[in-house]
């Protein structure tokens, strides 16, 4: 009988869960990893989520039940990060599916590159692309970025990798703190909390993750996953990017003049950070003054030598529109200017 300790350690929160949890665990139990063990922290569940669990433990001694009062995502998951054995653990949800090969291709990954902290993946779509175009635009966008160097600079426009797709040293967790409890995500602030501390993120081009659209996604009903809640968290993070690598901090130039733009970006004003000018296109809004700020066509935006510039409109398109006449100008990406929208 092999009594070595799981190599890798499944964290997967679950809350009223029953409907899913079944495929979700049945994905799991199917891994070609030879070691690895499946932590369910059944967060409170009213469902028939315990009994559930409760079944694929009796069939299945590498699935261990925690069974939790409720206190939220957050607390399920650091207990789960907790009770784990193994030197990786793995983030999975309760409604989503692991292909055959994604424990072991990511616990590969680590031990092939002990310099990186975290490994995700590629992630299929598993919704209505036509009913939920946004949610499907944003799984595509994710997938674009698959390197270290892609993510960190793409961190401050939303969540870089998918997170039930992540893989990472248990030890990360002791050194930079798990989930924290919050009136924001908490899955986006602690990787925006990693990437601060310095943690390389990896990403397979291999597609290892079907990350389902249900209607109940905690960020389509959770407030803490609204849009006001992602800018708050990302005003505070993107500040302290920007007073260590803004050479004229704490100055800078934002690209957008809308009012959502402005609402946005007037969060970092809280952290110390000052705006210089607004730069616009808009023949409506260039020449005026608002809150004592010049509104500047963005072809008077003086050179990369002489600001530094924040793209902060999030419309479609429009970012890429703005990166593209930033660096027609010299601007380079997380040099002279960085994407927060």
């Amino acid at each position: 009988m092999d009594t070595a300790p799981p190599e890798v350690s499944v964290a997967l929160p679950a809350f009223n869960a029953a409907a899913t949890l079944p495929a979700a665990l049945d994905s799991l139990l199917a891994q070609t990893h030879p070691r690895f063990e499946i932590v369910v922290a059944d967060d409170g569940s009213t469902d028939a989520t315990a009994s559930v669990l409760a079944a694929h433990a009796a069939r299945d001694a590498r699935v261990r039940p925690l069974f939790l009062p409720h206190r939220g995502v957050a607390h399920a998951f650091n207990a789960a990060v907790a009770a784990a054995r193994g030197e990786f653990v793995a983030r999975m949800d309760a409604d989503d599916i692991s292909l055959p090969r994604r424990l072991e291709l990511q616990a590969a990954h680590l031990r092939a590159h002990p310099g990186t902290g975290v490994v995700a993946c590629r992630v299929e779509f598993g919704g209505c692309r036509k009913a939920c175009a946004g949610y499907a635009a944003h799984v595509d966008w994710t997938n674009s970025l698959t390197t270290h160097e892609a993510m960190s600079l793409a961190r401050f426009i939303d969540a870089p990798l998918a997170n039930p797709s992540v893989m990472f040293r248990r030890a990360l967790a002791e050194a930079h703190g798990g989930a924290r409890q919050g009136d924001f995500p908490e899955d986006y602030e602690m990787w925006l909390r990693w990437f601060e501390a310095g943690v390389r993120m990896d990403k397979l081009s291999r597609t290892l993750l079907v990350w389902n659209d249900p209607p109940g996604r905690a960020s389509r009903t959770d407030p803490r996953y609204d849009l006001q809640a992602f800018y708050r968290v990302k005003a505070e993070y993107l500040a302290r990017w920007l007073a260590r690598c803004n050479p004229h901090h704490p100055e800078v130039v934002v690209l957008g003049a809308g009012r959502i733009t402005r609402r946005r970006a007037a969060l970092l004003e809280d952290h110390g950070v000052r705006i210089a000018a607004w730069a616009d296109i808009d023949p409506r809004k260039i020449g005026n003054t608002v809150a004592g700020v010049p509104v500047i066509h963005r072809h008077d935006l003086p050179g990369p030598g002489e600001c530094f510039a924040l793209s902060y409109v999030a419309s479609r398109g429009a970012r890429e529109d703005i990166g593209a006449f930033l660096e027609a100008r010299g601007f380079r990406p997380g040099v002279h200017y960085i994407t927060a929208a």
